[in-house]
């Protein structure tokens, strides 16, 4: 029989936050699969693990990950574990599930930490819609697009980024996005963790004369409703009610349907459209 891929989540700072399962999950498999070992092996010393230890990160995921799939093929099992937090977000281990169940191999997932869990909790902020980006891109085309597709979203948004880069993004998030509330989370279960609940513009002004250090999770405001309906009506009020008429009708839309979105995108009834189509 094929083994099996254990995702096991691992601390994302306290080496305490793991789980009785994860910790006996990683005791019994036959390899444990590491972003980076020279990282991980602090942890597996920590608890007296001696399993099989091997790397697995961004630069060799397709031919670790071919490798892995022959050893479970094999009959081994594997644990997949990450630098910190929960293998698959924002790092390799997604690529590793899809070739597993590409192969027929069982895959199974142990909880625990995951510090763009852990940031929302702690941010303040709302938690039950959010949309997590992970690490903006760094080319400057795509870090614009994925700004431009954030700006109207009115979920609480959850962003990873680096100490060096932090200024650097929190600006850009401030052009992109207008003035929000924030929360940015620094050093998350570690001795020094901090939680600086603050808006862009005084974010940016702090960080600009203070040293960040440690990994930081950037917490930020989602976009007001009532104001996106009114920037939504507004913006239709440059065009006739028939060219907004067109604009559906084109698209395929009857124009009774029609009709009804054109009322809903202007705020009015379909009676008050109704009628000044009749005047156009």
């Amino acid at each position: 029989m094929a083994g099996k891929l254990y995702l096991c989540a691992t601390p994302i700072g306290n080496l305490e936050d793991i789980t009785l399962r994860v910790l006996e999950t990683l005791k019994q498999v036959d390899l444990i699969a590491a972003e980076d070992t020279r990282n991980s092996i602090k942890l597996l010393n920590r608890y007296e693990i001696k399993t099989p230890m091997t790397s697995y990160h961004e630069h060799n995921k397709y031919d670790k990950g071919r490798y892995l799939i022959r050893e479970m093929q094999a009959g081994k099992d594997v644990a997949l574990i990450s630098d910190a937090g929960t293998p698959g977000i924002s790092d390799p281990g997604e690529q590793l599930v899809r070739m597993c169940y590409q192969e027929g191999i069982e895959v199974t997932a142990l909880p625990g930490a995951a510090a763009c869990i852990t940031a929302l909790t702690l941010s303040g902020l709302p938690t039950g819609r959010f949309s997590f980006e992970a690490f903006l891109p760094r080319e400057k085309k795509e870090r614009a697009a994925v700004l431009e597709e954030m700006k109207d979203d009115t979920r609480t948004l959850v962003v990873y980024e680096a100490p060096h880069h932090l200024l650097e993004t929190l600006q850009d998030l401030k052009e992109a996005l207008g003035e929000r509330r924030i929360t940015v989370c620094r050093e998350l279960t570690k001795v020094h963790e901090t939680v600086f609940r603050s808006t862009f513009s005084k974010a940016i002004a702090y960080y600009e004369v203070n040293e960040v250090r440690g990994e930081c999770v950037i917490v930020i405001e989602g976009k007001d409703r009532d104001e996106l309906t009114r920037q939504k009506q507004e913006s239709w009020e440059s065009v006739t009610i028939e060219e907004h008429m067109e604009y559906y009708t084109s698209a395929g839309m009857d124009r009774m349907e029609a009709m009804k979105q054109v009322a809903k995108d202007r705020g009015v009834s379909k009676r008050d459209i109704y009628q000044k189509l009749l005047e156009e």
